[in-house]
């Protein structure tokens, strides 16, 4: 089980490159590392968040249309910037509140956090198990020979990105492609998931307060789910030394 040290030394390591910075500068990458996480199914709780979810991006989207958040409309400008169609591969919070008209997906209490905190702060959020990666998490524009782990019509395939699109990999391959589109089966959380990595993506509308508050709010979720919840987090941004809490 990670301590709060081992957190920090893990997201020490993580970094995006410059080439994804020349693309998009006002991009930032907040990093969240959870120890002492308690997995399980969908409960009461989750429920009850994933329910304010889908009441609050009703509220959100009454009178225009989803690609018209200033969130979800910078994330379809980052997509064209590196060649996907965003009316093809939808970035995963314009995916999510286009879902939660008809209700959002009830996971595993875990991924249904996640989600919900996604819808409510309008921000990409994905969650992978930690202790699953190979190295630290890096986010690159892929020459198009990393594996990405993942399914197709119910079978396990290895994939490859395209040349040039954006990815977040470690030393083992691709664990989420097209910044936020699609994980890797191989990271994905699961029922004995105990420390996770959370990556919160924000672009020109997001300011780094919101950023912050939508981790703290994320922790404050999980930290019902058991007394032992142990957080650090790393603010990457381009010209900016990234700095760490707990």
């Amino acid at each position: 089980m990670p301590d709060l040290g081992m957190l920090r030394e893990f997201l020490g390591g993580g970094r995006v490159d410059a080439a994804v910075f020349a693309l998009r500068p006002d991009y930032r990458a907040m990093l969240l590392a959870v120890g002492g996480v308690v997995p399980g199914p969908s409960d009461q709780a989750s429920e009850g968040v994933l329910q304010a979810a889908e009441a609050a991006a009703g509220e959100a989207l009454r009178g225009r249309p989803v690609d018209q958040l200033p969130h979800v409309a910078a994330w379809r400008e980052a997509y064209r910037a590196f060649g996907a169609k965003p009316q093809r591969t939808r970035n995963s919070l314009e995916a999510l509140l286009r879902r939660a008209a008809s209700g959002l997906p009830r996971v595993n209490r875990l991924t249904d956090l996640y989600n919900a905190v996604s819808v409510l702060h309008q921000i990409p959020l994905g969650g992978e198990d930690l202790t699953r990666y190979t190295g630290p998490p890096r986010l690159v524009r892929a020459t198009g020979a990393e594996p990405f782990d993942t399914v197709a019509d119910g079978i396990a395939v290895i994939e490859h990105p395209d040349r040039g699109e954006v990815v977040w990999c470690d030393d083992a391959g691709v664990t989420c492609r097209r910044w936020n589109w699609r994980q890797a089966r191989r990271t994905q959380l699961g029922d004995h998931t105990t420390a996770a990595l959370f990556i919160l993506d924000a672009l020109g509308p997001v300011p780094d307060e919101a950023l912050h508050a939508a981790a703290d709010d994320l922790v404050a979720h999980l930290a019902r789910l058991g007394p032992g919840i142990r957080a650090a987090r790393r603010l990457i941004a381009a010209g900016a030394t990234p700095g760490e809490g707990g």
